[in-house]
């Protein structure tokens, strides 16, 4: 009987990205020496992956989800956008999409074997990338928009929102991709960071008093604010605010996951 557990084959299976076939046969081979298995696969060309897993893999694809109004949005991704647009990519990040609508987002980890396989047929570091689900509540809606053949996805929850603003909102995130729903959430040491840059820009440009600087900064923090809150935002880029859009609506949460970006 061979010396090992199925756990010692899954670990060699992630410490070297070999199937699990592959990895099963190097450790039979090697009487269930881990190290010995290891050197078994990459003699063979099994274990290529280990030299994959620091390369860049800025391509890929996002696939959305939805279903009894709730959604899932699962980012995989691939060093070259010919791997993301194969048959067997597409498919693989569809599926993922899918196994995290029905059964949350930490089951993703059930999927590992099927990513780790990609990686040996792809030759490319391929990992998984944002991996969300939303479940709305009695009183709340969920939208989800994917633009540009997958390379952008958005999920976004409201509360008194029509339908339809919600999408336009959702449109709204995958257009201006802010980083924060409210100032509230933006770390304090990026806001003072900003705020000591912005202070030496106006004193750089000199046409300021000192007494009013402070003010000058704030109000350009504020457009600062602008960029990154949703908030805060200008709907396409227009003078009306997400804040005044929905009036007395509420934005719960936002997801904007974005491939090459």
């Amino acid at each position: 009987m061979a010396n090992f557990t199925a756990k010692d084959v899954q670990a060699l299976r992630q410490s070297t990205g070999a199937g699990m076939m592959d990895a099963k046969k190097a450790l039979t081979e090697a009487d269930g020496d881990a190290e010995q298995a290891t050197e078994i696969l990459r003699q063979k060309g099994l274990a290529k992956s280990l030299t994959r897993s620091d390369r860049e893999n800025a391509e890929g694809l996002i696939a959305i989800t939805t279903g009894d109004g709730n959604a899932a949005l699962v980012q995989l991704r691939a060093e070259t956008d010919f791997s993301a647009k194969s048959d067997e990519f597409v498919a693989l990040v569809a599926s993922l999409a899918e196994h995290v609508l029905a059964k949350g987002a930490d089951a993703i980890a059930e999927r590992q074997a099927e990513i780790d396989d990609l990686k040996l047929t792809t030759k490319e570091n391929i990992a998984l990338g944002d991996v969300v689900r939303y479940e709305s509540q009695a009183d709340t809606t969920i939208d989800a928009y994917l633009h540009g053949g997958g390379r952008v996805g958005v999920l976004v929850e409201g509360r008194g929102i029509d339908d339809e603003l919600l999408h336009e909102i959702a449109l709204h995130i995958a257009f201006a991709k802010p980083r924060f729903l409210t100032r509230d959430e933006v770390p304090a040491d990026e806001v003072e960071k900003e705020r000591a840059a912005l202070l030496e820009i106006t004193k750089a440009e000199g046409r300021v008093p000192e007494a009013k600087m402070p003010g000058v900064v704030e109000g350009r923090l504020g457009a600062w604010y602008g960029q990154q809150v949703l908030l805060d935002q200008g709907m396409f880029g227009e003078k009306e605010t997400v804040r005044k859009k929905i009036g007395d609506g509420e934005i719960l949460r936002f997801t904007v996951s974005v491939i090459g970006g």
